[in-house]
C-alpha cells in the first residue's frame, strides 16, 4: 500500500433526488460501506426532497443525511457535500452506480502524484433491459458511461465522468465548486458541470492533472427509457447546449478537443462498422447503430448551435432556459 493510501482520507458524497430509486440508493451506499479501502465519512445529500430525506435518515446510522442547502440540481447537492467534507479527498458517486469493491483504492493509488488534482474511473452500463441493438459503445455517453474510444490504461483526460469522479477538497474549494448554471435538474438532461470545473481546475493549476483510471470501476444502472431513440436525441440536444455554455466560460479550444477527436475517428468508425455488420449479415441492427451516430451527431451539432446563438451570461441564465424549446421532449 502506498503512503498516501496509508494517510489520506477520503469523503464519499452520493447525491439523490428521487424515491424512485430507493432501492438503488441502498445497494449504493453497501458498495461504499464494503470498500476495500474504508471513506472517512459517507455523506448522502439530498435534492429538495423532504420525504427521501426522512425515509433515508430513519434506517441508516452510519452515514451523513443532508439536505441540499443549493438551488435545485446536481451541482447544487454537490457544493453541499463539499461543504460539508472533511476530508483530503472527495470522490462523488451517483445514486444509481454501484462502485466494485476495489473502486476506492484504485482511484486514490494516483493521488501519490502532487500534479494530480482529479481522478475519475470507468463507468460500465447495466442496462435494465439489454442494450438496444442501435445504441453502440460509441454513444454510452448519452446515459453517462464510458464509451468506446476512452482510454484502456490509466491516462490523463481533460475530465472525467460524474458518476464515477474525486477531487482533492482543497482544489474544489479554491475553485469555488461546480458552476450552478450547469448540471442535470431532476430529469432536465443538462450537463458539463464536471468537464467545466475540471477545465477550471487546471487553468489554475499549470502542471497539474486529470487522469482517467479505467480499472477503478463503477456500475450504472439504464433504465429502459434511455435507450429509446427519444431519449438519444433529448440528451444529445441537450449535451450540444451544455457545451455551448462550457465554451462561453472557458472558450471553444478547451471545451471542445476531446470532443472534435471523438467526431474525427470514433464516430466514423462506429458509422462504417454497422454498415459494414448490415451488409455482411453479420448483424441486422448495424445499420440502425450507423443511423444512430448520425443522429446523434446532428443532434449534438444543433443543440451546440442553438446554445451558441443564445449568447447569454451565464450567471444570468437559469439552467433550463435553453433547453425548452428543443424539439424532442425529455421522457420523464
Amino acid at each position: 500500500m502506498s503512503g498516501l493510501l496509508a494517510t489520506a482520507t477520503v469523503s464519499v458524497v452520493i447525491c439523490a433526488y428521487t424515491e424512485r430509486r430507493w432501492d438503488q440508493l441502498l445497494d449504493v451506499i453497501e458498495s461504499v460501506r464494503a470498500q476495500t479501502v474504508q471513506p472517512q465519512e459517507i455523506l448522502v445529500v439530498i435534492d429538495h426532497n423532504e420525504d427521501l430525506y426522512e425515509r433515508l435518515i430513519e434506517i441508516v446510522d452510519d452515514v451523513t443525511v443532508v439536505e441540499s442547502t443549493g438551488p435545485r440540481g446536481l451541482s447544487g447537492a454537490r457544493n453541499t457535500g463539499v461543504g460539508l467534507a472533511d476530508s483530503d479527498i472527495v470522490a462523488f458517486l451517483d445514486d444509481d452506480a454501484e462502485a466494485a469493491p476495489d473502486w476506492l483504492e484504485r482511484l486514490l493509488v494516483l493521488y501519490d502524484d502532487p500534479d494530480v488534482l482529479a481522478v475519475g474511473g470507468r463507468v460500465e452500463p447495466v442496462w435494465e433491459k439489454g442494450r438496444p441493438g442501435y445504441f453502440g459503445e460509441e454513444l454510452d455517453w448519452i446515459v453517462g458511461c464510458s464509451h468506446r474510444g476512452m482510454p484502456r490504461v490509466a491516462s490523463e483526460v481533460r475530465n472525467v465522468i460524474g458518476a464515477n469522479m474525486s477531487f482533492r477538497l482543497e482544489v474544489l474549494r479554491q475553485v469555488g465548486g461546480f458552476n450552478l448554471a450547469l448540471g442535470r435538474q431532476g430529469t432536465l438532461p443538462l450537463g458539463c458541470e464536471e468537464t467545466e470545473i475540471c477545465i477550471r481546475s487546471k487553468m489554475g493549476s499549470p502542471g497539474s492533472r486529470i487522469v482517467y483510471e479505467p480499472a477503478a470501476l463503477v456500475r450504472h444502472h439504464v433504465p429502459a427509457e434511455r435507450g429509446t431513440l427519444r431519449y438519444m436525441l433529448s440528451r444529445s440536444w441537450s449535451e450540444g447546449i451544455s457545451k455551448a455554455q462550457v465554451s462561453q466560460i472557458v472558450g471553444h479550444k478547451r471545451a471542445l478537443g476531446p470532443e472534435r477527436r471523438y467526431v474525427r475517428s470514433t464516430l466514423p468508425r462506429a458509422f462504417f462498422s454497422g454498415i459494414r455488420d448490415w451488409s455482411r449479415g453479420d448483424n441486422p441492427q448495424g445499420l440502425g447503430r450507423a443511423g444512430a451516430v448520425v443522429a446523434v451527431l446532428a443532434c449534438t451539432a444543433a443543440g451546440y448551435v442553438r446554445g451558441r446563438r443564445n449568447a447569454v451570461r451565464l450567471d444570468h441564465m437559469s439552467p433550463g432556459t435553453l433547453v425548452m424549446d428543443a424539439p424532442w421532449r425529455e421522457v420523464q
